[in-house]
């Protein structure tokens, strides 16, 4: 049985947590079979794709490896076969897609660490992963992205990926780190929907 490293692990989860919200979104939406797996793949494998582009990891491993595809296409038949089970969760797209943020927040800021870039730039392109395919589900359905909107949504993944960026200087286990990581972006998330926080916004005459 192959051993995946931390980082593939981390990618996979995030690629079918997001790949279910693209999915359910697409369900909402009255779209076809077609429209569910576009959405999935989309909101699934974005945010990885950046971040690759970005490091240079080219092809990027969702185009060189069948499993990330296989990963999203799965989510979105598990949507398509039992999407009444999952609208019974309360706000599920929110929930999977504050989840699917953590994990891609630290999956990107680790992977951005090990190709040798700098915290701050680490950081960063964190965000970037974790925020690319929620946007790329929102403008598919022609949707302003969460992230543009006042929710406290780069924020969480900003703290998921600062974490990282801690664990990593002060020489702590990455998979401890990684967790914290995740956790601690998801619940910012889900606590500033619940509280209703927003960020600022510029002021209006």
């Amino acid at each position: 049985m192959e051993i995946l490293p931390l980082g593939v692990w981390l990618d996979l989860l995030g690629t079918f947590v997001f790949g279910i919200s693209g999915a359910l979104v697409a369900v909402r939406r009255g779209l076809d079979i077609f429209g569910i797996a576009v959405l999935s793949i989309a909101a699934g494998l974005a945010g990885g794709i950046i971040r690759d582009m970005i490091l240079g990891a080219t092809p990027p491993p969702a185009f060189e490896e069948s499993r990330y595809l296989l990963t999203a296409l799965a989510a979105g038949i598990c949507v398509f076969f039992w999407h009444r089970v999952l609208e019974r969760l309360n706000k599920p797209v929110m929930v999977l897609d504050a989840l699917g943020l953590g994990v891609f927040a630290v999956s990107g800021c680790q992977k951005s660490l090990l190709f040798g870039l700098d915290p701050l730039p680490s950081i960063l392109l964190g965000v970037l992963t974790a925020v690319g395919g929620g946007v790329a589900r929102d403008l598919l359905v022609v949707e302003i992205p969460r992230v543009l909107r006042d929710e406290v949504y780069a924020l969480a993944a900003m703290v998921g990926a600062v974490i990282v960026v801690a664990g990593a200087a002060l020489d702590l286990s990455a998979t401890w780190t990684a967790a914290i990581g995740v956790v601690a972006a998801f619940s910012i998330r889900v606590i500033s929907v619940w509280r209703g926080w927003r960020a600022p916004r510029a002021p209006r005459s």
